[in-house]
């Protein structure tokens, strides 16, 4: 597998596709290549598997998406049919618009859910909670506990379906899901009892050093101040125009005051590491890749805003442009199916 910051960036750039554009081809494009990279990392990590219900979801999720715009939003000029007006919410006409509309809705909900599944699938979540800043431990802790609840809830739900299935119990409808929920809920205390009580038998929290009064109380008065800073400078750029690098200056002053701040937090926390992460060429590439992807959809936006929009509505064209530049672009998202089949074999 990549490095855990190539990975991250590649998940920042990829991400910033369905975030930034709701273009149809630019957002299938996208969905081709992170399902790509997915089916590859599902030959090589075990843990890929557990990340399928995530897609089935979004799947699902999409396929609400259509039909709830186009019975909600009754704009368009294009009419297929019209149901009664006295009919709350949906009555009213129903358009082509308002359905291509929620296509799209829906194919940047599950472009940007798959590709939040792959990255989960394929980074190292151990690897990944290394990154978390020192003083941010607790919440690293925290994050890296949730993201992998995910899988574990599912692969438990899966074996506790397949127990009751080999005892006779079949599932018809939502009655039958009260035998599923029971043991998966005690099932899961059970996981976060057992996990509370090896932290605590591992001395979680205790590698945290005490610092006096005195300390404690100027970095108070210096996370205070930081932010201060910040929201004075915001509200010095937003209404004095003739002078916003007073403002840009407090902003910048009160980020590196913060900065500054976390640093100091972060030394009150004694770290160790027992193996260096190694960082490859193709990690390089990788990183290279994504910056060159996220760089070039950011210009794009700041350049030329009509590229990356898209609208059915009236006075907007149905049928979208296309830039193939653009297009080549968003390909860039399938470089690690690439990397990572060629390693493979």
């Amino acid at each position: 597998m990549f490095h855990v910051v190539a990975w991250v960036l590649w998940l920042a750039a990829s991400a910033m596709v369905p975030l930034l554009t709701q273009h149809p081809f630019y957002l299938a494009l996208t969905m081709a290549g992170a399902w790509l990279v997915f089916q590859t990392v599902r030959q090589i990590s075990p843990e890929a598997a557990m990340w399928g219900s995530l897609i089935k979801l979004a799947l699902f999720i999409w396929a609400f998406t259509v039909p709830f715009n186009a019975l909600s939003v009754h704009t368009g000029q294009t009419v297929l049919f019209s149901l009664p007006d006295r009919w709350p919410l949906i009555g009213g006409i129903v358009t082509l618009e308002a359905i291509l509309q929620g296509l799209i809705n829906g194919l940047k909900l599950f472009t940007l859910l798959l590709i939040f599944a792959t990255f989960n699938a394929g980074v190292d979540h151990y690897r990944l909670l290394r990154l978390t800043p020192a003083f941010l431990y607790h919440v690293g802790v925290i994050t890296s506990i949730a993201v992998t609840f995910v899988p574990q809830m599912m692969v438990a739900g899966k074996e506790i379906r397949e127990a009751q299935t080999i005892r006779g119990h079949r599932f018809r409808g939502l009655r039958d899901l009260l035998p599923l929920f029971v043991p998966l809920l005690t099932g899961g205390l059970e996981r976060a009892v057992g996990l509370a009580e090896s932290m605590e038998a591992r001395g979680f929290g205790g590698n945290v050093q005490d610092v006096s009064p005195r300390k404690e109380l100027l970095t108070k008065i210096g996370t205070l101040a930081a932010l201060l800073l910040v929201l004075a400078g915001a509200f010095w750029y937003a209404y004095f125009a003739t002078t916003q690098e007073i403002g840009l200056a407090l902003i910048g002053g009160g980020i590196g005051l913060l900065i500054y701040v976390f640093w100091q937090l972060g030394r009150r926390v004694a770290r160790t590491r027992y193996r260096r992460d190694i960082w490859r060429r193709r990690d390089t590439a990788l990183a290279l890749v994504s910056l060159a992807l996220g760089g070039g959809l950011l210009a794009a936006r700041l350049a030329a805003p009509s590229w990356l929009s898209y609208s059915p509505y009236s006075p907007a064209s149905i049928w979208p442009d296309f830039n193939l530049g653009l297009g080549l672009l968003t390909l860039l998202v399938a470089v690690p199916a690439l990397s990572l089949g060629k390693s493979h074999d």
